[in-house]
C-alpha cells in the first residue's frame, strides 16, 4: 500500500459503518481541527491478532473521559470495529489507528458540548518505524521543548494536542540527520522521545524515566514485565540529563517503534548491546506468539 494517506484504495470504519478510503472525510468546521479535541490509539496486528488490543480500547475510552469527551462505543464495540476493518482490507499484519474526536455540530467555539463525538478505525501496512535504525541504532536529537506539567493538561490521555511539540521537534531532528528527538520534562529530567518511551542500561541493570508526566506506554509496561521475568533489575526513576554519559545501552519502546536500539543521543553514544538485542527479540517473539 502506497501513496498519500488521503488517496488510497481500501476501507475505513467510520461511525459504525465501513466506507471507501477516499470518502472517509470530515467537515472543515470539525471541532477537533480547531481545538485539538481528539484522542487516538496506535496498535499493531501480528498474524491476525492485535497485540493487547483490549488494553488499547480501554485506554481510548479513558483518554476521552480525561478530555471530557464521552466516546459513544463500548470496548467490545471498538474491538469489533477494529477487526472488521482488518477483515475488509484483507490484512493479518498491519498498523491500526483508532481515533475519536469532537465533530462539527451546533457549537463552534471552545465549548462544544452539543457537538457529536465521532470515531473511526483505519489501518495500513507499516514496516519498521525507524527504518534500518531497528538494527543499527537510532540517532536522537535533544528537543528544545519539554514535556508539560501534569497540571497543564491530562498527560495520561493519548491526546492529539500533546503531539504538537513532537511534530515540531521531530522535524528539527530530521533536518539534523536524526531519527527522532529526546524530550526532557518540565523539571528538566529525561522524559521520552516524540512517540516512544526510553530505556537505558548500566552495569546490567535497566533505568527508565518515571512516567509521572507522560504516557505510560503499553509497550513500555510490557517490556518492563519481560525484563523482570528475566530477573533483570528495572529502576523507574527520575533521570538527570548528566547521567546520559554513564549509560552503556539505550532503546526506545512503542507500538510503532516496537523495541528499537539507540546508538546516539546528542553527543552521547551507546552500544547496541546484548541486552538490547535480547529484549528486542523477546518482544518480537511475544507479539507473534
Amino acid at each position: 500500500m502506497a501513496g498519500a494517506y488521503d488517496d488510497r484504495d481500501g476501507k475505513i470504519w467510520m461511525d459504525g459503518k465501513m466506507v471507501e478510503w477516499r470518502d472517509a472525510n470530515v467537515h472543515i468546521l470539525t471541532h477537533a481541527l480547531h481545538y485539538a479535541s481528539s484522542v487516538f490509539e496506535g496498535e499493531r496486528c501480528y498474524n491476525g491478532t492485535i497485540f493487547k488490543s483490549r488494553l488499547h480500547s480501554e485506554r481510548l475510552l479513558k483518554s476521552g473521559q480525561l478530555l471530557d469527551m464521552t466516546i459513544p462505543y463500548s470496548v467490545d464495540e471498538i474491538e469489533k470495529a477494529k477487526y472488521a476493518m482488518l477483515k475488509a482490507n484483507g490484512w493479518t499484519d498491519a498498523y491500526v489507528r483508532v481515533v475519536a474526536w469532537r465533530g462539527a455540530g451546533d457549537d463552534m467555539g471552545v465549548s462544544a458540548r452539543r457537538n457529536p463525538v465521532r470515531m473511526a478505525v483505519a489501518g495500513w501496512e507499516w514496516g519498521n518505524y525507524y527504518g534500518d535504525a531497528k538494527t543499527k541504532g537510532a540517532k536522537l536529537d535533544i528537543a528544545k521543548w519539554r514535556r508539560p506539567d501534569p497540571r497543564t493538561i491530562p498527560v495520561e490521555a493519548k491526546a492529539a494536542g500533546l503531539y504538537m511539540i513532537c511534530t515540531m521537534s521531530k522535524h528539527i531532528a530530521e533536518d539534523k540527520g536524526c531519527s527522532d528527538a529526546l524530550f526532557m520534562d518540565y523539571r528538566g529530567y529525561v522524559a521520552e522521545a516524540t512517540g516512544a518511551n526510553i530505556f537505558f542500561v548500566k552495569d546490567g541493570e535497566v533505568h527508565t524515566p518515571l512516567a509521572d508526566c507522560f504516557l505510560n506506554g503499553i509497550t513500555r509496561q510490557t517490556v518492563i514485565g519481560l525484563l523482570k521475568d528475566k530477573g533483570i533489575t528495572v529502576h523507574e526513576r527520575r533521570i538527570e540529563p548528566s547521567e546520559l554519559a554513564g549509560f552503556e545501552q539505550c532503546w526506545l519502546t512503542g507500538t510503532a517503534a516496537e523495541v528499537t536500539p539507540v546508538g546516539q543521543i546528542g553527543d552521547f553514544h551507546f552500544e547496541v548491546g546484548a541486552l538490547t538485542r535480547d529484549i528486542s527479540e523477546t518482544y518480537e517473539k511475544l507479539v507473534r506468539s
